[in-house]
């Protein structure tokens, strides 16, 4: 009998352990959206904008909806500033994330530059395009303590309202096993 009480409390201690142990996963992720420009112009925390000095450092904020893995449905916003001349955006000022259906939430950051035109497998109005890194920075929820990285596949078309088209492809690390 003090054999068994002994396995049993062995086990007993095992699985609580076990049930509060944080471990981490990282499996592939994927997100595409669809984004509109609310604004993009002149804002004096991004820099100088003199266009006739060939500078024009603005504010871009661009909201949307999408679906990813491991996010589901989701809305999405982006506020940053960008040189709008070469088409640089810099991570230094940057807000954006995802807010899924049950309201976690999964931040993100890249930085790169727009360039004009279009790749061969584009649509035939987009006027854009931008394959950048992202970064995954954590967030509320499930998303707490996330991490990860990838690339975007986006561009700008000349449709209105709906006329920024992402689709981004990485991994992303979990933290699972949290109560």
């Amino acid at each position: 009998m003090k054999a068994l009480m002994k396995i049993l409390m062995f086990t007993v201690a095992f699985c609580l352990f076990y049930s509060c142990t944080k471990y981490e996963v990282t499996v592939p992720f994927k997100a595409d959206f669809v984004g509109t420009y609310m604004y993009a112009g002149p804002d004096a925390s991004c820099g100088e904008w003199n266009p006739d000095g060939g500078v024009m450092w603005g504010m871009v904020i661009n909201e949307g909806t999408g679906t990813g893995t491991y996010i589901g449905k989701f809305n999405n916003y982006f506020e940053f500033c960008c040189e709008f001349v070469s088409g640089i955006y810099p991570a230094n000022h940057m807000v954006a994330y995802f807010t899924a259906a049950n309201g976690d939430i999964l931040y993100v950051s890249c930085a790169g530059q727009v360039l004009n035109g279009r790749l061969d497998y584009h649509p035939d109005d987009v006027n854009s395009y931008f394959k950048d890194p992202f970064v995954i920075l954590g967030g509320t929820g499930k998303f707490e303590g996330a991490t990860g990285s990838g690339y975007t596949d986006d561009y700008n078309r000349d449709s209105y309202p709906d006329n920024s088209f992402h689709h981004w492809k990485g991994t992303i690390t979990l933290v699972k096993g949290t109560r």
